[in-house]
């Protein structure tokens, strides 16, 4: 844990922290640390030796030696510590879990239910080195609700005055009535996660019902549950992940702003075909406030008899034995996906869009025909309305120039191509590629090989600009998540968005696959 906690830090040269590596050691305050070359070079060409008794004590002592006296050190350390006991409650749970998982039979894992979602909640993210912490949680709270236990649990439910609410859709049938949930009357009912109840009692007009009502079972993102069989229903979740500002309730106009970007995509379906599904994500409801709003997703029918397996969950331990890609024949399944994923996202850059879909809000839809990705969650996307309306004639309901977070466009290309980069390339396409590779599921060599190979077939004539910044580029840009999520705050790094903050690039792994 304090290798990868480092190793995070050294990658975003947090406080110059790179100032200190001498050789192959980081001289820090206090003592110092050996580094190997990193093998694969993925996102950086130096890392943290794991084995040399290395303590998350040590990297906090340098950490406080080192830090602005404004940076948030305390919440740092408390977010290390959530993530350190979380790992452990993993490792006492996950015998059990696995032994009730191998259990269920093959029919029963097809659909976008939770089988492949609380396997890929064992897994660590590949970048962020916290990933497994939910900040302000107790670990009672995360066996309770939490995705990698996987167990049901009743939803609660609000009234919600009428003229405070807005509607979007059409709800679904098993949606309450004020009596199903033990209130005489009630205008909306909106869902209430079991963890924000006391937070949302609190809310002016907020009657909470005294009943419980609909079993739902937590999906990858904890605050999204599975509420039927192709439904999920997505609320506000008192908690942060990947970074203390990293909140997992809900800005009300994220919800019109992910509505409009699919009623987008759509339409770039439309004229190119792809081999695409996209969750409907068109019924939603807010009060104005975070702890108050909903989102209904719903699944495509052809999802409900296909394994759905999230990109996350390729890795993970199966239950029945190995790894979860290892049902599939390894390298044929990551080509495919590769050739789906790659071609779409070159695709939509030609559109002037890049999306933060990552190894959460992408998964693969496996069935007896060709692979097809399904993509969700589509309200950090990032879209040039200008090159946009070059290829798609202006439609209402479907123009960028409407969306209400205005962080989501830009007319710079430098920051489509570095979305494009740090979500597809990085996180969708060389983390799984490497991640083969450490398990000796697929040589580094053989699955960067591959990665590079489709994105050249993927790059047309006229991509000229995004094969530079890709194929041909002398580094790559990579994310620095701990410091804008947690370390330091947006008046200093200037990030208008901490998902979209970037520190020192770092090798191009594609130029050069003769390693490992």
């Amino acid at each position: 844990m304090a290798a990868r906690v480092l190793d995070a830090l050294l990658r975003e040269d947090y406080a110059g922290l790179r100032r200190f590596i001498d050789a192959r050691t980081l001289n820090l305050p206090g003592r110092p640390v050996r580094l190997l070359d990193a093998r694969p070079p993925f996102l950086a060409e130096l890392v943290v030796d794991p084995d040399q008794g290395l303590r998350l004590q040590d990297v906090f002592a340098a950490v406080r030696a080192l830090a602005d006296r404004r940076d948030d050190v305390a919440a740092f350390e408390r977010e290390c510590l959530d993530a350190l006991a979380a790992i452990r409650l993993h490792e006492d749970a996950r015998p059990a879990v696995h032994r009730r998982l191998a259990r269920i039979p093959d029919e029963l894992r097809r659909g976008p239910g939770t089988f492949y979602e609380t396997l890929a909640a064992f897994n660590d993210h590949p970048v962020h080195p916290t990933s497994r912490g939910r900040a302000g949680l107790s670990m009672t709270d995360v066996s309770r609700y939490a995705p990698e236990f996987g167990t049901a649990f009743p939803l609660r439910w609000a009234s919600v005055p009428g003229p405070d609410v807005t509607l979007a859709g059409t709800l679904p049938c098993w949606w309450p009535g004020a009596a199903d949930v033990g209130l005489c009357q009630g205008d909306v009912m909106f869902p209430v996660h079991p963890l924000a109840v006391s937070k949302v009692r609190k809310e002016p007009g907020v009657t909470i019902g005294p009943d419980p009502y609909l079993q739902v079972t937590p999906t990858l993102s904890m605050r999204t549950v599975a509420a039927a069989p192709l439904d999920h229903l997505k609320m506000p979740l008192p908690t942060s992940t990947l970074g203390l500002r990293n909140r997992r309730t809900i800005v009300p106009g994220t919800l019109p702003d992910g509505a409009l970007v699919e009623r987008i995509l759509r339409r770039v379906l439309e004229q190119e075909g792809s081999p695409v599904l996209l969750a409907d994500e068109q019924t939603y409801g807010h009060t104005h406030s975070p702890l108050m709003g909903f989102l209904v997703r719903r699944f495509p029918a052809e999802t409900a008899r296909a394994h759905i397996v999230p990109v996350a969950a390729l890795l993970a331990e199966a239950p029945d034995g190995g790894h979860v890609i290892e049902r599939w024949d390894v390298q044929d399944l990551f080509g495919a996906y590769l050739s789906a994923l790659l071609s779409w996202n070159v695709t939509l850059f030609r559109y002037g869009i890049a999306l933060e879909a990552h190894q959460q809000n992408v998964a693969l839809v496996l069935d007896d025909g060709p692979l097809r990705i399904l993509l969700k969650d589509n309200d950090g996307a990032l879209i040039d309305p200008d090159r946009l309306r070059d290829r798609l004639a202006p439609c209402p309901g479907a123009d960028p120039r409407d969306l209400i977070d205005r962080r989501m466009t830009t007319r710079d290309p430098e920051a489509l191509a570095r979305v494009f980069t740090t979500i597809t390339l990085h996180l969708c396409a060389a983390a799984p590629a490497a991640g083969l590779a450490e398990r000796g599921l697929l040589p580094w060599r053989t699955g960067v090989a591959m990665i590079r190979e489709r994105l050249d077939a993927a790059l047309g004539p006229d991509e000229a600009f995004l094969r530079s910044r890709t194929l041909d580029a002398d580094a790559l840009p990579g994310k620095a998540m701990v410091t804008a999520g947690t370390l330091v705050d947006k008046t200093r790094t200037g990030a208008a968005d901490i998902n979209k903050h970037y520190g020192p690039p770092g090798p191009n792994y594609l130029r050069d696959a003769t390693c490992c």
